[in-house]
């Protein structure tokens, strides 16, 4: 294998490890995180001027030891902060809270005020059509769209 081919693996695996790591931003599960790990670990066993088949086996065993030794660490971290009653951040800080409904909110389309921030919203029940002025609760947030319920 040339220099070249080493470095064009190590590119691909870097690839792959930044495209994982994005996709996690979406999920927050954790598992893309991990096995972005293996792709940078693999990256480096690329440059060093492993084979595929060891290139491959680095993968594997980092994302397996990420998955099995650091995920738990990361979700008993994560669970704890909930359960000491610590005030959630980001997407978990708006599920369940109250908005104002701004542009129509239908299973397609709307536009909401939560917090002080707009979101766009589509209606969490489907057949639910809600006008502005009315105020609604967050039941989840799905990417970056919040999906809310007419609040009583």
């Amino acid at each position: 294998m040339t220099c070249h081919d080493q470095r064009v693996d190590a590119v691909l695996w870097i690839v792959l490890g930044v495209l994982l790591g994005v996709a996690e931003m979406f999920t927050f599960t954790f598992v893309l995180t991990m096995l972005s790990a293996g792709a940078f670990a693999a990256a480096i066993a690329a440059a060093l001027g492993a084979g595929v088949p060891v290139q491959a086996a680095v993968f594997v065993i980092v994302s397996t030891l990420s998955l099995v030794a650091v995920r738990p660490v990361i979700r008993r971290h994560r669970l704890a902060r909930l359960e000491a009653d610590e005030t959630p951040m980001g997407v978990e800080a708006i599920s369940g809270s109250t908005g104002l409904v701004l542009e129509k909110v239908d299973m397609d389309h709307g536009l909401v005020k939560i917090d002080g921030e707009l979101w766009t919203a589509r209606s969490y029940d489907a057949t639910q059509v809600l006008e502005p002025g009315e105020r609604v609760r967050v039941i989840e947030v799905k990417g970056a769209t919040a999906m809310v319920w007419r609040d009583f």
